[in-house]
């Protein structure tokens, strides 16, 4: 079976069962051997229907007789991949997406609906003023009207437009305002690009981008980011580029690479990170400090630290110690570190667009367990830097009670712990150091993950 609309069903099926999209998706891909735009659609059609659920639904709502959550759950996935097609998939002529959605429905159960589903999604062309009748190549782009009904209250309407739980909207404009929300609602719901940081150790900016311009692949740099290349277009198999197995380069978003800059690691020094798997910004802090000194790689999944040592391995790097457990139960590394690296476990509202399903999986109550996870981390690994030492802490979600609340509460108990700007690294002018000192990274502003970073120090009188 090699039909990529079947397979993305297949797909949602799973996921709507409670399956990771990416992993529903790689299940899926890994059965078959498809050419590489038939695994783009297949790719594009699972994370799209599962991104934009919550509009897909109310498309249900508003057009067939029973609510989204009353039909049959294969026949609402159909309904998905039909609908997420005609509204946006640029590419696909409507007539194409309502006739293989039809097909769809009579190959997996529903033949006695078909009518029911062919005039649902006419319907919809009609009302775009697209006027839908067979054999007419309308596409989504030459639709006049959007047919989506939208509610007046600002929260629903931007969760229901852009397909984001009430709560994430609530969350996003106590920050920022509806233009500025509804921009990074747009942000989130592009398909994410792919940064790499290069390998110092091993070669240079110049080498790397002459090695991929050489298989006619094209990356950009990112200004002040040292190590920073952006792909642009499709790359095909990460794996088989060049410079990928000599450990020239890994992948790592440049977001993520501004952490390790504000720790500014130095040779020879102790480094602790506390929650290091699956390595990203373990391996660069090794690069940073010339691959001298030892760092301390703790984590309580050793599966995922497996991958920082596969990382490590292709990356040729040495320093780095592996140590598996719940640092809150570590008490060895007392006032042993000269920097900690505090990368929270958190909810990930940063990089949405990377994790399809985080958005639906997420919940007020989900943010308040990290929450205190995140405070008792803080409280404890700040043991193991010695007095005048570093502990840098970044999440890369946008939710100040996993951000500036677990920050404020942890320097109002540690009297001995100060916020301080950051080390020898020039910062780039966009990262906005609010007047607490703290920086936070908006996505729709830098096109880049979203993330939260904060350097505190430890006053050298502290014992």
């Amino acid at each position: 079976m090699t039909n990529p609309r079947q397979l993305a069903f297949i797909a949602l099926r799973d996921v709507h069962k409670g399956a990771y999209a990416d992993v529903a998706l790689d299940r899926v891909l890994q059965k078959v051997n498809l050419p590489d735009n038939d695994r783009r659609l297949v790719t594009e059609l699972i994370y799209g229907s599962v991104r934009r659920q919550r509009t897909l639904d109310t498309l249900i709502d508003q057009f067939a007789k029973k609510k989204s959550h009353q039909q049959p759950p294969d026949l609402r996935t159909i309904l998905h991949l039909g609908f997420y097609q005609l509204r946006y998939q640029e590419r696909i002529p409507a007539s194409a997406a309502v006739n293989t959605t039809v097909q769809l429905a009579k190959e997996n159960g529903f033949s006695g609906l078909t009518g029911f589903v062919n005039g649902l999604l006419r319907q919809y062309l009609r009302k775009a003023g697209g006027v839908g009748e067979a054999g007419e190549e309308n596409t989504v782009s030459s639709l006049h009207t959007d047919p989506l009904q939208l509610p007046e209250n600002p929260v629903e309407r931007l969760g229901i437009l852009h397909s984001f739980p009430d709560w994430i909207i609530q969350v996003w404009l106590e920050q920022l305002d509806f233009e500025e929300t509804e921009q990074l609602c747009e942000w989130m719901n592009q398909s994410p690009t792919i940064d790499l940081r290069i390998n110092p150790l091993r070669t240079s900016i110049d080498e790397v981008e002459a090695a991929l311009q050489s298989v006619g692949i094209l990356v950009n740099r990112i200004p002040h980011l040292p190590q920073a290349l952006r792909f642009i277009g499709n790359t095909g198999s990460i794996q088989k580029l060049p410079g990928f197995k000599e450990g020239w380069w890994t992948i790592q978003d440049s977001s993520a690479q501004l952490v390790s800059h504000l720790l500014d690691p130095q040779p020879d020094e102790v480094i602790i990170d506390v929650c290091a798997a699956p390595g990203g910004k373990t391996t660069h802090i090794a690069e940073l400090m010339a691959d001298k000194g030892k760092i301390w790689a703790c984590d309580r999944t050793s599966s995922r630290l497996r991958k920082l040592q596969e990382n490590s391995q292709r990356l040729n790097l040495r320093s780095i110690q592996i140590y598996t457990g719940d640092s809150r139960h570590f008490n060895q590394f007392q006032n042993t570190a000269d920097r900690v690296l505090l990368d929270a476990p958190c909810s990930g509202l940063g990089t949405m667009h990377r994790h399809a399903d985080a958005r639906w999986r997420q919940t007020p109550e989900s943010v308040l367990e990290l929450s205190g996870l995140q405070k008792e981390l803080l409280t404890h690994t700040s043991t193991f830097v010695k007095p005048g030492g570093v502990l840098v802490y970044a999440t890369c979600t946008l939710h100040p009670a996993e951000n500036e609340e677990v920050i404020s509460a942890f320097l109002a108990e540690s009297p001995d712990w100060q916020i301080e700007s950051p080390g020898g690294f020039e910062l780039p002018e966009f990262v906005h150091s609010t007047p607490q000192g703290w920086f936070k990274v908006w996505p729709h502003q830098q096109d880049m993950d979203g993330f939260f970073i904060v350097r505190l120090r430890k006053t050298n009188n502290s014992e």
